[in-house]
């Protein structure tokens, strides 16, 4: 078996070399963007940059064309870049390595891991930019995902496949929120993206939101704010398409995406560094050009299913900034935090008037909708009358409706408060609801999906589940109504 591990890493890095070379050189760098003049390529293609005073090499990838000037920008420093400094296109886009040993482990913006737990060898590759499944092939949500957080699997029921937004400004809880959902969570895999964050939240994350469980079942995805521009944005399609991998498997993937401000900021800082002009707010055209290309990617297709958190940092609280309208324009609902809640230690700060799930009617039974509707009529009855209540200038007995918000405030507060370590099953909080509103909800209601076996993460089964070849097989995607559906590799772009 350790041979044919070797055996496949030297062929896998034979099989990339490529023996006729299409070389440039370098003209001009002017900030972040670096221009030579040649190799022939193509808009996304990989180029290496020979640095001999620097670290050597250089990985660069082609962001513009300006007749015989190919416009690049580095994944890394641009630290020794020289004029005439050596340009090699490689043929091929960026593609990720996958295979089910990405479990438990921590990537870059390229899909190589850091965590120095060794390298992932695997002959299956997915390219970073891919195109949405086919619309007519998407599996309609019908059914619940569990999250296991309160104000979220109660009154904002996610499905499987759905894409929500978490949006607040900074240090209201959303990496924190991110971090519940990872832990709690019944999907078979997690894909944390975190892009564009503090490197000191990485560890963190690991060691206090995943612990070992956790980690075992999740693949991280690093870019921090240091990292350049390219880096940010490129570790955003690099999650997304290890989320796809695990989907192609028939698996329920969880992506937890941190954050999607911080990306489409890459994105403007790229395009007006080749020159794209500013329009709303600064913002490039790409921008908005981009987001919807990535957030489509993340949904359920005829295999499998990834269901989508993705968080947006508020500008001064500015719910209509264009980050936030436009997401909020492509995903299925949005979860909003809010300070004033945060402020009263009032956690997670879930505005539940605020926020909306498009899609918890299609997953969620007539009784729960209905508790989930009385109690939050119950709230916005209170919140239009909170200043006279606080005041004292509100009379119990002028108002049957605010009467009853009053007597059942306290209750719905502690439903909707949970601690970081609390986890709720979907039964404790339907029946919690149940008991708020009057409302018996049915066993029936309370039921969730059942996880099926995971194959591809058994050493045995997947072992098993390969062919000659050492190539994952149909059937290592644990559906065996999907089996003929699965393919071993995507096809890779044409250059």
């Amino acid at each position: 078996m350790i041979s044919t591990l070797i055996f496949d890493k030297y062929l896998e890095t034979a099989e990339q070399v490529d023996p006729i070379k299409c070389v440039g050189h370098v003209v001009k760098v002017q900030g972040l963007l670096i221009e030579s003049r040649g190799p022939q390529a193509i808009i996304g293609e990989q180029c290496r940059i020979e640095v001999p005073k620097g670290s050597g090499i250089i990985q660069a990838e082609v962001v513009g064309l300006r007749e015989d000037i190919i416009q690049l920008m580095a994944y890394g420093d641009i630290e020794g870049i020289e004029i005439g400094s050596r340009v090699i296109a490689s043929g091929r886009r960026l593609e990720i390595p996958v295979s089910k040993k990405l479990l438990g482990r921590v990537l870059d913006c390229m899909g190589r891991p850091l965590d120095e737990k060794g390298e992932i060898a695997s002959r299956i590759h997915y390219p970073a930019t891919a195109l949405p499944p086919d619309p007519l092939k998407r599996r309609r949500v019908t059914q619940r995902i569990v999250t296991g957080v309160r104000a979220i699997d109660g009154l904002l029921s996610v499905g499987r496949g759905q894409r929500l937004g978490i949006f607040a400004g900074s240090g209201v809880g959303k990496s924190t929120l991110l971090g519940m959902v990872a832990r709690n969570t019944n999907a078979d895999v997690n894909v944390v993206a975190l892009i564009g964050e503090r490197g000191r939240e990485v560890n963190d994350f690991i060691a206090h939101e995943l612990g070992p469980a956790g980690l075992a079942k999740t693949v991280l995805v690093v870019s921090p704010s240091n990292s350049p521009p390219l880096a940010r944005l490129r570790g955003a399609y690099t999650a997304t398409a290890v989320a796809e991998y695990f989907r192609d498997q028939g698996l329920d993937v969880m992506l937890l995406f941190d954050s999607i401000t911080r990306f489409a900021r890459a994105q403007r800082e790229i395009g007006l560094a080749a020159g794209e002009p500013p329009a709303t707010r600064g913002y490039t055209p790409s921008v908005f050009d981009s987001m919807p290309k990535l957030l489509e990617r993340c949904g359920a297709s005829d295999k499998g299913t990834i269901t989508g958190f993705y968080t947006i940092l508020v500008d001064g609280d500015d719910l209509d900034e264009p980050v936030s309208d436009t997401v909020r324009g492509i995903l299925d609902g949005h979860v909003v935090l809010s300070r004033r809640l945060a402020e009263a230690f009032h956690y997670p700060a879930v505005d539940v008037l605020g926020s909306i799930s498009r899609l918890a009617p299609a997953v969620t039974g007539p009784a729960t909708q209905k508790a989930a509707g009385y109690i939050r009529r119950l709230m916005a009855v209170y919140n239009e009358a909170e200043d006279l209540i606080n005041v004292g200038a509100y009379h119990q007995g002028t108002n049957p409706a605010i009467d009853e918000a009053i007597a059942k405030k306290a209750a719905i507060d502690s439903f909707l408060i949970q601690g970081v370590e609390e986890k709720s099953s979907i039964v404790e909080t339907l029946q919690v609801m149940g008991e708020i509103a009057g409302i018996e909800i049915p066993m029936e209601e309370m039921q969730t999906w059942q996880k099926r076996s995971m194959a591809l993460l058994t050493d045995d089964s997947y072992e098993d589940a390969q062919d000659e070849d050492g190539e994952e097989t149909p059937e290592a995607s644990g559906d065996p109504e999907d089996a003929e559906k699965q393919t071993e590799q995507r096809p890779e772009p044409e250059l």
